[in-house]
């Protein structure tokens, strides 16, 4: 779980502390475990996902590495 995210206001600057706040809340993972939190899905299902979004970036890795070839010959 998370650990809690606070800001301290410097001279009544609630601008610049709402922007860092929502920095620290989106790099602190609250907002993916809410989202993850919101409906249950099935192990499963999460496998799969993970295991799909591993075939595109290796996809694209390949891709990319014939590309470079490619380059490289010419």
């Amino acid at each position: 779980m998370p650990k809690l995210v606070s800001v301290v206001v410097r001279n009544g600057d609630l601008v610049k502390a709402l922007r860092v706040f929502k920095k620290k809340v989106e790099n602190s993972g609250h907002i993916k475990e809410l989202r993850e939190r919101k409906e249950y899905t099935k192990p499963t299902t999460k496998n799969r996902l993970i295991k799909d979004k591993a075939i595109r970036l290796n996809q694209l890795k390949v891709q990319k590495q014939k590309e470079a070839d490619a380059k490289n010959k010419v």
